[in-house]
């Protein structure tokens, strides 16, 4: 009997111990999954009136379809639903924007220099915010950065709360939001335009920095 209830213990304490990791790792993974879409590709449409907008914070369409009306959720980029074939920011609440086109991967290179290599992905992966700052590649072989010359535009104080520049196919984009309600919150994203058929569809590649 003594064997039998030290066993059953012991099958116990396993038991917990597994529970116990499985629950850590679920949890580990939610919160994983919480902070992992930071770059991806979408695809917005100007006759969709969802799929219009844009939430770089979860990854998701901008608008929901509730209680019988359309309602927005989190746009914090339009296509085509304020200006015909543009991308438009700041179109929400108290939020701020600005987005300015950088031009093509080979606008940005033959601007700053660096040496690009096959795909020509280079510039784009490289723009980074440090310290309010944006910087772009200056040498490839030792990563050395530079300062982006758009930096100011970028970090100018908005004029207006919505901000647009037409879609061009290939070229690179900076957006920046702010919050007239909350002056903790900035959100600033690059985007590359990877498909677009004039004031129907846009693909772009984005990352949040």
């Amino acid at each position: 009997m003594k064997r039998i209830a030290q066993f059953l213990s012991i099958c116990l304490n396993v038991s917990f111990v597994m529970l116990l990791a499985g629950s850590i790792s679920v949890f580990a993974q939610g919160k994983d999954r919480a902070n992992e879409i930071k770059s991806d590709i979408a695809t917005l449409y100007a006759r969709d009136p969802l799929a219009q907008s844009f939430c770089f914070r979860d990854g998701n369409y901008g608008r929901v379809f509730q209680d019988g009306a359309t309602r927005n959720r989190c746009s914090d980029i339009d296509f085509s639903g304020y200006k015909p074939d543009n991308f438009c920011v700041g179109v929400e609440g108290g939020r701020q924007g600005i987005i300015v086109d950088l031009g093509t991967p080979d606008n940005l290179q033959q601007k700053y220099g660096y040496e690009e290599t096959v795909g020509k992905g280079q510039g784009f992966a490289s723009i980074r915010v440090r310290d309010g700052k944006v910087f772009v590649l200056h040498e490839l072989r030792s990563q050395k950065l530079q300062e982006l010359r758009e930096t100011a535009l970028l970090f100018q104080a908005p004029s207006t709360s919505l901000s647009s520049v037409p879609v061009r196919l290939g070229h690179i984009y900076l957006m920046r939001l702010t919050d007239s309600n909350d002056q903790g919150f900035e959100l600033i994203v690059k985007l590359l335009v990877i498909a677009h058929t004039p004031d129907e569809s846009v693909t772009i590649r984005w990352q949040v920095l």
